[in-house]
């Protein structure tokens, strides 16, 4: 019997547990300076695997103390921010609040006043803007052009726009690509610009008011549209003020009132955690900005 525990011992301490001396002698050892690209079989369990999982992502933007001033207006009042790769985020706030304002500072297409704003570690200027896919919140197409002129613009002026992922998204919402723009419904064309905009390989998305002129019934495929087809190791930011429509598809939320950042958070399980819908939050948040 003595015997029998003593060999039943042994195997037990022979086994990997990725943390024992033992455990050592069992996996293939490695040439001097070698650095492990996997771990082998014996050493690969559940706890590396959940920190894998848990790495944070890259910064893909970067705002320290940035300000714009109109004037009168101060739009942006000293926001810092840091957002990170693979997170669909949502830039909430009621109207005049600095949304857009932000937004397009990032985008390139308005210059600070003051302060730091990077995109994946740049300045902002002609590199971030190859990486950076935006939806403004009014149309810039010509009326005139047809959808698939819209395509064909697409294609020459950006290296990472997939026109066959776009094709297939205009035939799911049964959009005629040889039908002009002015003969569209207003909601139709604003379909358009965000299959246009999602059908880029870009690194951030910036969508200002993507829902807002799209009927309720199309709403849901335009934010399946959004989850299903932008690029993994990118970020997406949605700027609205649907906020019941999109809180179940964020990773986070940013709540922004006269122009300074007020909150930002998980919006994952957030109803669980809180007791409250992000919708119900935020009404008593803003509950007296007019």
């Amino acid at each position: 019997m003595d015997e029998i525990i003593k060999e039943t011992a042994q195997a037990e301490i022979a086994e990997c547990d990725a943390c024992s001396i033992e455990a050592k002698e069992s996996c293939v050892p490695l040439e001097e300076n070698e650095s492990p690209v996997e771990p082998c079989d014996c050493c690969a369990n559940e706890e590396c695997e959940a920190q894998e999982e848990e790495k944070p992502g890259e910064t893909v933007v970067s705002v320290k103390e940035l300000f714009k001033d109109y004037g009168k207006l101060m739009a942006l009042n000293g926001v810092d921010l840091t957002l990170t790769s693979g997170k669909i985020v949502g830039l909430l706030g009621p109207n005049g609040s600095g949304k857009t304002t932000l937004i397009k500072i990032l985008s390139g297409l308005l210059t600070p006043t003051y302060g730091e704003a990077k995109i994946c570690g740049k300045e902002i200027g002609e590199e971030t803007k190859a990486v950076v896919s935006y939806l403004p919140e009014r149309p810039y197409f010509g009326s005139w052009m047809k959808v698939e002129q819209c395509l064909d613009f697409f294609g020459d002026f950006y290296a990472d726009f997939d026109r066959e992922l776009a094709e297939k998204m205009l035939i799911d919402l049964e959009i005629d690509k040889t039908k002009k723009l002015r003969t569209l419904s207003k909601g139709t064309r604003e379909k358009v610009q965000l299959i246009l905009v999602m059908s880029r390989r870009a690194k951030l998305y910036l969508l200002d008011e993507p829902i807002a002129g799209v009927d309720p019934a199309a709403r849901d495929y335009i934010l399946e549209t959004i989850i299903s087809a932008y690029n993994r190791e990118a970020t997406v930011v949605i700027s609205t003020h649907l906020i019941s429509d999109i809180e179940n598809v964020l990773d986070e939320y940013i709540f922004i009132k006269q122009g300074n950042i007020v909150e930002h958070g998980c919006a994952k399980g957030y109803e669980e955690k809180n007791g409250e819908t992000l919708d119900m939050h935020f009404r008593e948040v803003f509950k007296y900005v007019r």
